[in-house]
């Protein structure tokens, strides 16, 4: 009779812990798939972040070409607008202005040919901005004022974006940027001091030879044949064997006549 009531005892605890068995598989298992789906959810949000990084990086890219090619169309206004004013003040210069009308194309060529493979580069090795979708808004609204020819604003623009982005990627181009305006709006004092930070501040630049140039045509409109020969100087030096070193041994040698 005792090993009958201890059978049945048994037997009753056998019963009692099942459910309980069954509840603590339960709870593994919703543990498990709890946390294949925080996995899921870690990986999703990781590709999330790599898509957006892709995205501002392509964003910087596209605005940076369309900005180059801009800038070579106003390159062109302000070379033909000194150009004319070459011709009407001072026609001894007559042969000068003809061969720098050769050189033209030649040298468009060559700064859309920098200018785009500078584009490519999604990356500046000065330091970022903490925001750089506000700082690309910025730029562009500056831009567009340089664009339009609205080149007062445009400085304006400029020179605040400066002021807000000092670390920016794109300083080097702004300041490049504000020597063309100042020099469209014949402030030639202020187009030269940019063209200067420049070529000081980011001497392995693209545009370091073309404001080369543009400080030897800054130095001549001021009167400092010293200085403008000077800059060309600079130019055969540092960039040997290219477009803008024949144009300055061109532009030398006038000087010389």
């Amino acid at each position: 009779m005792r090993r009958l009531a201890l059978s049945s005892l048994s037997l009753l605890l056998l019963v009692a812990a099942a459910p309980a068995s069954a509840g603590l598989f339960n709870d593994e298992e919703a543990r498990l798939q709890i946390q294949q789906m925080d996995a899921r959810l870690a990986e999703a949000e990781a590709s999330l972040t790599k898509l957006n990084d892709a995205y501002k990086k392509q964003t910087s890219a596209l605005l940076d070409l369309q900005m180059s090619i801009d800038t070579l169309n106003t390159e062109l206004r302000k070379l033909r607008g000194q150009n004319e004013e070459l011709l009407h003040n001072q026609q001894e210069t007559e042969k000068r202005v003809q061969d720098f009308y050769v050189d033209l194309d030649g040298r468009l060529h060559r700064f859309e040919a920098v200018d785009t493979a500078a584009a490519t580069k999604a990356n500046n090795p000065q330091a970022k901005t903490d925001d750089p979708a506000t700082e690309n808004r910025a730029l562009e609204a500056a831009f567009n004022f340089y664009k339009t020819e609205h080149f007062q604003n445009a400085v304006d623009a400029f020179q605040d974006f400066l002021s807000n982005y000092p670390k920016s990627a794109h300083a080097a181009n702004i300041r490049y940027w504000l020597g063309n305006s100042y020099f469209i709006l014949k402030d030639y004092k202020n187009s030269l001091a940019n063209y200067q930070l420049l070529v000081q501040k980011y001497d392995s630049h693209p545009k370091v030879a073309e404001a080369l140039l543009s400080i030897a045509d800054c130095q001549e409109l001021l009167g400092n044949t010293d200085g403008e020969k000077s800059a060309l100087k600079q130019v055969i030096g540092k960039f040997p064997n290219t477009e803008a070193a024949r144009t300055a041994k061109k532009r030398l040698a006038a000087l010389k006549k």
